[in-house]
C-alpha cells in the first residue's frame, strides 16, 4: 500500500493525503494592498482541485515593509481578511485543508526604502542597507506577527507556518552570523523567534498545530550548521511549535559550500529534525518525482513532501504522483471519467 495517499493528522489537523503545496510568492498583488486576487483564487484553488492534502499560502507579512516586494501579500489590515477568506472558503470545498505562511522580510525587503533586521548588515551589496531594530521595536514585531495570525484564524485557515528560514527576519535574528546585537535578542539568538512563536499561539486555537519553517543550514562562509538549527529547533518547539517544514540556505550569497541540485537532496535535514526533536516534519526540495517522494514518507525520512516548482508546473501534480504509485486518485467527480 502507497504511503503518499494515506490520511495524516496532527493535533486538529486531518489532511487526506501527506502532499503539501510549499508557500510560493506570486508577485502578483496588483494594487500593491498586499490583499490576494483573483490570480491568487485561481493558483490555490487549482491545486486544490489537483489533490495537494495541504496548502500553503505564499509568504504574507506582517507590515507593508516586511514585504520582499510591493507586489506580494500582507495582513497588516483587517481589512484584507475578506480576501483571503474568499480563497480559503473555496479551498475546502474540494477537501484540502490550508494554512497561511507568517512573515517578514527583514533586511530582504528590497521595495522598502530602509529595511530593517537584527543588525545594519546587508545580504549582499546588491542590497539595501539595513537598519537596526530597537530592542522596543523587536517587541513590536511580536505583535504584528501576532495580530497577523489573528488575522489568519479569521479568515479561516487550517493551520499556520511562520516563516524562520531563507534568510528573511526570524532567520535574521537566530543566525550567528547575521544577528551582531549586544541587548537580549542577540545574547539569546532564539529568543525573537520564541516570543513570535508563543505570541501565535496565544490567538490561535490550542488544537491548530503551528508550523515553523527553518533553513536547517546556512551556505554563506561561516554560516551556522545542522547543530545550531537543531538546538534552535528545540527552543521552538518548547515554545510551542508542532511541525517543522525543513529547508536549507537563503541567508545570502553561497560560498564554499554549495546547495544540492539533485533530487531529494534536503530529506537528511528533515529526518535529522525529525529524529532529534520527535515532531512531525515536512520535507522539501526537488521531490516531484513520484517514486521519491513516496519513498521520503515511506522510509520515515518525513512525514509530509513538499512539491513547489512540480506544482507549478501542474496542478495536478498530486493526483498524477498517486496515480503513479497506487492508481487510486482521489477525483473531484466533475474529472472521473477522465481517469
Amino acid at each position: 500500500m502507497a504511503v503518499l495517499s494515506t490520511p495524516f493528522t496532527v493535533k486538529s489537523l486531518e489532511l487526506k493525503n501527506r502532499i503539501v503545496m510549499p508557500p510560493m510568492c506570486q508577485y502578483s498583488v496588483t494594487a500593491k494592498d498586499g490583499a490576494p486576487n483573483d490570480w491568487h483564487f485561481v493558483h490555490y484553488v487549482s491545486r486544490a482541485v489537483g489533490g495537494a492534502g495541504l496548502l500553503i499560502m505564499e509568504m504574507t507579512d506582517v507590515e507593508p515593509d516586511g514585504r520582499i516586494t510591493d507586489y506580494d501579500l500582507g495582513l497588516w489590515s483587517d481589512d484584507q481578511i475578506p480576501a483571503f477568506r474568499r480563497i480559503i472558503d473555496e479551498v475546502h470545498k474540494y477537501n484540502a485543508k490550508i494554512g497561511i505562511q507568517i512573515a517578514h522580510a527583514g533586511r530582504k525587503a528590497e521595495d522598502a526604502e530602509v529595511p530593517v533586521g537584527p543588525s545594519d548588515i546587508p545580504v549582499s551589496p546588491r542590497f539595501k542597507k539595513p537598519r537596526a531594530l530597537s530592542t522596543g521595536e523587536v517587541k513590536e514585531m511580536v505583535v504584528k506577527f501576532r495580530e497577523a495570525a489573528r488575522r489568519a484564524v479569521e479568515a479561516g485557515v487550517d493551520t499556520i507556518e511562520i516563516h524562520g528560514a531563507h534568510g528573511y527576519l526570524i532567520h535574521q535574528f537566530h543566525s550567528p552570523a547575521i544577528n551582531n546585537r549586544s541587548d537580549e535578542y542577540g545574547r539569546d539568538l532564539a529568543k525573537f523567534g520564541v516570543e513570535v512563536v508563543q505570541a501565535i499561539r496565544s490567538v490561535i486555537p490550542e488544537h491548530m498545530p503551528l508550523i515553523m519553517r527553518i533553513s536547517a543550514i546556512e551556505y554563506i562562509d561561516g554560516g551556522y550548521d545542522l547543530d545550531h538549527s537543531l538546538e534552535i529547533g528545540q527552543r521552538y518547539k518548547e515554545a510551542g511549535v508542532d511541525v517543522f517544514h525543513i529547508t536549507s540556505g537563503g541567508e545570502g550569497p553561497a560560498g564554499q559550500r554549495k546547495p544540492g541540485n539533485y533530487p531529494g537532496y534536503q530529506v537528511p535535514m528533515a529526518r535529522a529534525f525529525k529524529q532529534a526533536l520527535g515532531l512531525p516534519v515536512i520535507a522539501v526540495g526537488l521531490l516531484e518525482d513520484p517514486k521519491l517522494a513516496e519513498a521520503t514518507v515511506a522510509n520515515g525520512d518525513a512525514d509530509l513532501i513538499a512539491v513547489a516548482r512540480g506544482m507549478l508546473r501542474d496542478p495536478y501534480w498530486a493526483i498524477h504522483a498517486i496515480q503513479a504509485v497506487s492508481g487510486q486518485p482521489e477525483l473531484p467527480k466533475q474529472y472521473e471519467r477522465a481517469y
